[in-house]
């Protein structure tokens, strides 16, 4: 393509220059997408049109293309739970890799926000409840995704953390808790050169204003683009923007996603009429020019990327990222000649809950089970599967081969005349392609069972609806639903009635149902209506009694419980800390039977263990993406050393968790435990835990050995001799942590000050050092207005977990008020 003014510099000022010569109208219609995912093109700037996607797990794509395909990698919590900066650049590289397969310039990644309750929805998708290990993560990942010319765009911006009432509640955080907790990894992104912010839904009120993050000037304006000095685009949530005056002059810098919106209907008219001046929408628009310019958008060669085997940078970082919570005295679990039996126990054994609801989705190619994993590690065994009870309240979506006639599809307009009819021989429970006139839709389907026994029915939907099956109603709905059951993922995992039908011999059973159209704004039309049926099946009571002989008659048991779709996904937070179904007891009364049974924990966020201590091997395996399987059986055998540490505190009690629930209180979520968010609060209380912050056993032993303490322009460091104690190689992190001296300012008992690692063979030692930044020793005065050192002793704690500390030094720092 021949450009005319192609900027000159890769600079905001040259870009501000450039977008000045742009029609008013160009400018506004820039600032809005031009599609869920796409923004417009500016041929006459030579710039192509930017695209976007959703990633915190992988690049899902711009929906484009029909059976798209992406990798699924770990967790991002799975991620932080190596505590490894490399290993988070190689996935930020990977993000990169597979957005230039998919034509995507902006990552909507990492989500950087603060785990401050173990019940947030969104929990999974955070690094961790600390904000200097999410800071150090974040940055690495960003490194990674942005050295290959893809943009990473940084979320949610800020005090998002969790689901409750999202789009509404304001999150009411002091000044000091706001800029060493919730601010901190936004700062560090900004410091490494962060391309683009995403502002969230909630609103902030932080004793200066209190706005909607899209429309927070002080925060937005003063803070990240002044003072902080953040040269990117700050893009809304998707659908977050309300009003467009506001959001123009409160920073925001685009409207995701369109067409439509506020500022499509109304920003032209504002800035004619007075209400946002032309020189705030050229800055929006330079900032965009300058996002096209770091992606290659104005016909520059591709920058190079890493390329690399990405199935086997999953497996691998699901290993590393695996947490030993209790480990045999031998190390591995099975370190020895190959198990001739296998019992592979569990719902999340039978059907692993690879990656947490909503945003995060994304379509793997294939996902390896536990089964698979374990079968090819050990292909002479044999394999015997039980699921132990089931912990899902939904049932399966319909195997449409029990439809021969097909889903039969009557298009309604809103006299309720027929506008269309389709049969349907494949059908995912979703419903895009709808007539332009219509608004409603029936379903029917002639089911074919045949199986003797119990089925049960339902048809999942959310909005208005009714359900009829054999001739009953099984539900109805009177409340007409449209973007909200997007944001709030009740579309994502719609309720239904069950209905009982009871077969003696092969019939057919008639469900048919009727649903309005839902109209998404920029999320498009749809209908959202999931046929279920679940085949007649033992009772949990049976299943849990197989589960159990299997485990006895095995050399091997590896029993895997969890949280799945229903439990853990955006849009809603967690109502308990305990396990689904009957899971807790099937684990107790297979350990009983068997106590070396391996338990492995396919959770995403904290989960209650109350038989921890009952067991000799556990493994917290997070939602390990698309290769789990593989890196379970890695793990298990030993070939892969199971490096994780917790990236949060695992509780014992739901009544010890320091921050119990964030349920809004007239629309206001009181950020009270100030700057003591996470294991901060429990180092407070004094609380015991299941498991501390920074935990994780490895197959390995260690001591440690604290040197001096040194400081640095840059901070305090400390070396550490580690010296591997146990059979195995195995990789160990050590931690610092800080304690102030006594001042005027709140701060934490403790810390976490920075961390380092090495590999070590077995026997021998390796010496590491902890570089713990100025600013991570640090306090935020409210009075000032500004970050100050207070003077004093300041202790410092290495170890291997904020509770298992191996050496104390001390070292003056600070100075005097």
């Amino acid at each position: 393509m021949t450009t005319t003014s192609e900027p000159t510099s890769a600079t905001l000022e040259g870009c501000r220059a450039l977008a000045e010569r742009l029609p008013l109208e160009r400018k506004v219609e820039l600032l809005t997408g031009a599609t869920m995912w796409r923004l417009i093109a500016l041929p006459e700037l030579g710039m192509r049109s930017l695209t976007f996607s959703d990633g915190p797990v992988g690049v899902r794509g711009l929906g484009e293309t029909e059976g798209e395909t992406s990798i699924l990698l770990p967790t991002p919590s799975g991620i932080a739970a190596a505590w490894d900066l490399d290993l988070a650049r190689e996935v930020g590289e990977a993000f990169a890799q597979e957005a230039r397969a998919h034509g995507v310039d902006v990552v909507l990644a990492p989500q950087v926000n603060i785990q401050r309750t173990p019940v947030g929805g969104r929990h999974f998708e955070c690094f961790s409840e600390d904000p200097w290990l999410t800071a150090d993560i974040g940055a690495a990942l960003v490194g990674g995704i942005q050295g290959s010319g893809v943009a990473a765009c940084m979320k949610h911006y800020v005090a998002n953390d969790s689901e409750t009432e999202r789009t509404s509640m304001v999150s009411r955080v002091g000044a000091q808790a706001l800029r060493e907790v919730y601010l901190a990894p936004f700062a560090a992104a900004i410091e490494a050169g962060v391309w683009s912010l995403m502002a969230a839904y909630n609103g902030v009120d932080d004793g200066v204003e209190t706005s909607p993050m899209t429309e927070h000037r002080h925060l937005n304006v003063d803070v990240v683009k002044g003072e902080l000095g953040f040269d990117g685009v700050l893009v809304s949530d998707w659908e977050a923007t309300r009003r467009a005056v506001e959001a123009a002059t409160g920073g925001l810098d685009l409207v995701m996603p369109g067409p439509g919106g506020p500022w499509a209907e109304g920003l032209l008219a504002a800035v004619r009429g007075g209400r946002v001046a032309e020189a705030e929408v050229d800055d929006k628009v330079a900032r965009i020019l300058l996002l096209g310019r770091r992606v290659g958008a104005f016909d520059e060669a591709p920058r190079p990327i890493v390329e690399r085997d990405l199935a086997g940078l999953a497996r691998r970082a699901a290993a590393a990222g695996t947490v030993v919570l209790r480990a045999p005295e031998s190390g591995a679990p099975w370190d020895r000649p190959a198990p001739s039996t296998i019992a592979l126990i569990g719902a999340n054994a039978e059907r692993p809950h690879v990656l947490g609801g909503g945003s995060s989705t994304v379509h793997p190619e294939h996902v390896v089970t536990p089964h698979e994993g374990l079968a090819a590690r050990w292909p002479e065994a044999s394999i015997v599967s039980e699921r132990g009870g089931d912990p899902r309240e939904f049932s399966p979506r319909l195997d449409l081969d029990r439809v021969p006639a097909g889903l039969a599809a009557a298009w309604l307009d809103p006299d309720g005349v027929t506008v269309r009819e389709d049969v349907m021989s494949a059908y995912d429970g979703w419903a895009r392609d709808i007539p332009e006139t219509a608004v409603e839709v029936v379903l029917t389907a002639e089911v074919v069972l045949t199986e003797p026994g119990v089925h049960r029915l339902s048809v999942g939907t959310v909005g208005i609806h009714q359900t009829t099956i054999d001739g009953a109603v099984a539900s109805t709905g009177t409340r007409r639903v449209g973007v909200d059951c997007v944001l709030d993922s009740s579309v994502n995992t719609p309720v239904g009635v069950p209905v009982e039908v009871s077969v003696d011999a092969a019939r057919s059973v008639v469900v048919s149902s009727r649903h309005q159209v839902i109209d998404a704004a920029g999320y498009g039309r749809m209908v959202r209506a999931e046929i279920r049926h679940a085949l007649p099946r033992r009772s949990d009571e049976q299943e849990i009694a197989d589960a159990v002989a299997a485990a006895r008659a095995a050399d091997l048991a590896v029993v895997v419980v969890g949280t799945n779709e229903e439990c853990e996904s955006e849009g809603w937070d967690r109502v308990t800390l305990a396990l689904p179904g009957r899971q807790d007891e099937l684990v107790s009364r297979v350990l009983a039977e068997v106590p070396d049974a391996v338990i492995v924990v396919n959770a995403g966020a904290p989960v209650l263990l109350p038989w921890l201590d009952e067991a000799s091997t556990v493994l917290w395996a997070w939602f390990p993406g698309q290769e789990a399987g593989h890196a379970l059986a890695d793990v298990l055998a030993g070939a892969a050393e199971p490096a994780g540490r917790l990236p949060w505190t695992l509780p014992a009690s739901e009544a010890d968790v320091p921050v119990p629930h964030a349920v809004p209180v007239a629309g206001i979520v009181d950020y009270a435990d100030g700057v003591h968010v996470g294991y901060r609060g429990w180092e407070r209380s004094g609380a015991a835990p299941a498991a501390p912050f920074g935990h994780g056993m490895g197959w390995t032993r260690w001591e440690h050995t604290t040197g001096e303490a040194r400081v640095t322009a840059a901070g305090v460091e400390v070396d550490v001799t580690v010296r591997n104690v146990g059979d195995r190689a195995g990789r160990e992190v050590v931690q610092a942590y800080v304690e102030a001296p006594a001042s005027e300012h709140d701060r934490p008992v403790r810390w976490l000050g920075g961390h380092a690692a090495a590999t070590v063979a077995p026997g021998d030692e390796a010496s590491v050092t902890v570089r713990i930044p100025r600013r991570a020793l640090e306090t935020w005065d409210v009075r000032q207005d500004a970050w100050v050192l207070p003077k004093g002793d300041y202790r410092l704690h290495t170890g291997r977990s904020v509770r298992d500390i191996r050496g104390v030094v001390c070292v003056p720092l600070g100075e005097a008020p």
